[in-house]
């Protein structure tokens, strides 16, 4: 066993605190990452808020960049030293449908999450990346592209995904119009790839404040929602319009705003049941799909177009000794916009 330090809240609702605890040895196929950055997401907060008292203590965190420390005697593609990325994903069965055709985190007995997750061969509760180190499968470690600086690049693990999976699987490109509703955390990565792929791209927010921060990040045009005319005025514009709020949005206005065969997409998960006219569907042959996460050939694809268009989250580092900081700030909406976590050396 190796021995690590984490920074793991007891229970659940407790700070996180600097914790020693026992990582596996790598078996054949596994790489041992020294962790050098771990972003923190609204998923970590939650998890450490009101989790399951049995997973605790728990290590959160999953989105992360480090450097290899250790290969198993089956993986000859990685070396020591070289850098690399890990996400919310560390293991599937790998043998279902899903799985076979790239997409683990579909798989359909439930992948591996990176913390809180059951390890699929000697069983006990994974541990995350607000840590030293962790040993991961091959199969779910990421070379990180030269030029991506290692802490932009951590978000891009969750938040990147997340938002890079349903803009190509729905599309985005050149001759399409794309809104991203928020321009937060996900929303601003979003904005940045929507871009990339040549999308007319309009950020659509609540907050004045971020009309300029929207346009540098690369949106055509914004939207404040707050004024129900200016949404009206939308009327079967977007091919594509992806929520990465969170928040119980009143879908009608949005629906409204789609082009026939248009799709409205929630990558933010709202706390509450959707309420929808069937006949906002029904007319203009509209969905509404989610999405969450990606498989291993996507977001190799996605950490590809983010070196090829420098693409890295907008984040403030922190050290863990200000994780808890980070994580009541993070809940307040006081962070433009992601923490990361740098991991002392």
């Amino acid at each position: 066993m190796r021995q690590v330090t984490g920074w793991a809240a007891h229970a659940p609702g407790d700070a996180p605190r600097s914790w020693s605890f026992a990582r596996r040895d790598p078996r054949p196929g596994d790489v041992v990452v020294r962790v050098t950055h771990c972003g923190v997401c609204a998923t970590d907060r939650h998890a450490l808020a009101a989790g399951d008292p049995a997973a605790f203590p728990l290590v959160a965190g999953h989105e992360m960049t480090g450097v290899v420390a250790a290969t198993g005697e089956e993986v000859a593609d990685l070396a020591p030293g070289d850098r690399v990325a890990v996400g919310n994903i560390i293991d599937s069965c790998r043998t279902c449908a899903p799985c076979r055709a790239g997409r683990e985190n579909d798989c359909e007995a439930f992948p591996t999450l990176t913390y809180g997750g059951e390890d699929r061969v000697s069983g006990g509760i994974t541990q995350g990346g607000f840590s030293t180190e962790i040993v991961v499968d091959r199969h779910f470690v990421y070379a990180l592209p030269a030029g991506l600086d290692p802490a932009g690049a951590a978000p891009l693990l969750c938040a990147g995904i997340t938002t890079w999976a349903p803009l190509r699987r729905f599309g985005a490109g050149p001759g399409t119009t794309v809104g991203v509703v928020g321009v937060g955390g996900l929303g601003h990565l979003a904005i940045k790839f929507a871009h990339a792929l040549g999308a007319e791209t309009v950020a659509l927010t609540t907050s004045a404040a971020k009309a300029d921060a929207a346009k540098a990040l690369g949106a055509d045009d914004v939207v404040l929602t707050r004024d129900p005319d200016a949404l009206a005025r939308q009327a079967r514009r977007f091919d594509l319009l992806l929520d990465t709020t969170g928040h119980p949005l009143d879908l009608a206005p949005y629906l409204h705003a789609l082009a026939v065969d248009g799709t409205y997409v929630l990558a933010g998960i709202p706390p509450q049941a959707l309420q929808i006219d069937p006949m906002s569907l029904v007319v203009g042959e509209k969905r509404i799909a989610g999405t969450g996460s990606g498989g291993v050939p996507a977001t190799r694809e996605m950490l590809d177009v983010a070196a090829e268009h420098g693409i890295v989250a907008d984040v403030e580092v922190v050290g863990p000794d200000r994780l808890g900081e980070a994580l009541d700030r993070l809940g307040q909406g006081d962070v433009r916009f992601r923490f990361v976590v740098e991991m002392p050396r």
